[in-house]
């Protein structure tokens, strides 16, 4: 097999960094490996990392080659995949966080990211910290609070407040303490938060990466040393992602860039719909004049692109919402995100279902917010189901 790295672009990277090419049958495109063991005869194998190649539950090489493309588009050493977003969050937190230690994060997070962080917390004996969520708030409490590890989403679930991970990171190094981003609602299109100056990149690939609606998994990526240490909680986690998910998400990353551009601009034209909509209250979304985190978001994203997340509250309150939830026809009620299905998600039974309820009303998370997951149908056929739903 030969190895081929070079500097190129996103797109290009999505469909072949993974660098296979089977010098024998002259195939490009990377075989599934179902093997869950591979042969020692007297000598190690190693992968071109450096790590054993023995068992798949440490190493598998169809693994390998969605971790190679993952590395690219994040600009980073290296990258583990994992058979959720969640065993990857987890694997982080056990890794950073000690008895000693205090971990900062928004108040605002999925859901069960906060459930884990306030679990370990107990178990641990690790110091948690809640800041508000937004870059001005969350740099004053590193400021006064001095914490050994920060955690944020790029844009918060479900609020899409887009934080501005390069200021978080300056503070951060000003002061010694390491940033871990969940950039899963911005993808490596929109943001590469290493090049930021966070540590580690968090990737539900569930989500847009795998982007189709079939796959669980999860990602880690970071310079290389971080991921050796890493590599090792996935080893005796025995959370590594398998082989024919891995080989799902392969095809799916392919068409990452143009599915994030296209939704990314179906999102504007419906968040535009919705503001204008009588039954609306409010729309929240990064991509419009009014909202107020639109100046980060020109900063800190690399293209004028906004993603294709949408939130917004129904007049009306909870009996409302449903309403629209039951009426749609095309876009589907499902907690999810990032496929080529159009998903709407009720946050305060979903994602924000672990956030304390004083905690949610506090952040805006009411009983009439829904939010949507863009995806790929003709813009004019969502924004008949969503006006037909909210009448």
């Amino acid at each position: 097999m030969r190895w081929r790295w070079e500097e190129t672009g996103k797109a290009t990277d999505s469909i072949h960094g993974h660098m296979f090419e089977d010098e024998v049958t002259g195939a490009f495109i990377p075989p599934i490996f179902l093997s869950a063991m591979f042969e020692q005869r007297g000598e190690t194998r190693l992968t071109d990392r450096g790590t054993e190649l023995k068992y798949s539950r440490e190493e598998n090489p169809t693994t390998r080659a969605l971790e190679r493309i993952l590395a690219k588009l994040e600009g980073g050493g290296d990258a583990l995949a994992f058979n959720s977003g969640m065993a990857a969050i987890s694997a982080t937190i056990l890794a950073l966080a000690k008895h000693d230690t205090t971990l900062l994060i928004p108040m605002e997070v999925y859901g069960t990211t906060m459930e884990l962080a306030m679990t370990l917390s107990d178990k641990i004996g690790y110091k948690l910290e809640l800041a508000w969520p937004d870059t001005e708030s969350l740099i004053e409490s590193i400021e006064s609070r001095k914490p050994d590890v920060v955690f944020v989403e790029s844009m918060t679930n479900p609020m899409l407040r887009v934080i501005d991970v390069e200021e978080i990171s300056k503070t951060c190094f000003d002061i010694g303490c390491w940033v871990v981003v969940d950039n899963t609602f911005t993808t490596p299109i929109l943001l590469n938060p290493l090049k930021k100056g966070a540590l580690i990149v968090l990737h539900s690939l569930t989500k847009y990466i795998a982007g189709h609606n079939d796959v669980v998994g999860g990602a880690i990526v970071s310079i290389s040393p971080m991921v050796k240490l890493l590599w090792d909680w996935r080893r005796m986690l025995g959370s590594i992602m398998q082989p024919f998910e891995a080989y799902l998400t392969l095809r799916g990353v392919k068409t990452l860039n143009v599915r994030v551009e296209r939704a990314s601009t179906t999102a504007k034209t419906i968040a535009e719909f919705l503001e204008d909509h009588p039954r609306v209250e409010e729309v929240y979304y990064p991509g419009l004049n009014s909202n107020p985190y639109k100046r980060v978001a020109d900063k800190v994203f690399e293209r004028k692109l906004y993603g294709s997340m949408i939130s917004f509250k129904v007049k009306g309150g909870r009996d409302e919402a449903v309403k629209v939830l039951k009426t749609v026809k095309l876009i589907k009620p499902s907690p999810s995100l990032g496929g080529p299905e159009s998903l709407i998600t009720y946050p305060i039974i979903s994602a924000s279902r672990a956030l304390p309820e004083e905690v949610r009303r506090k952040l805006g998370i009411t009983e009439n917010l829904l939010r949507l997951s863009v995806g790929l149908e003709d813009p004019e056929d969502l924004i008949n189901d969503l006006s037909q739903a909210l009448q």
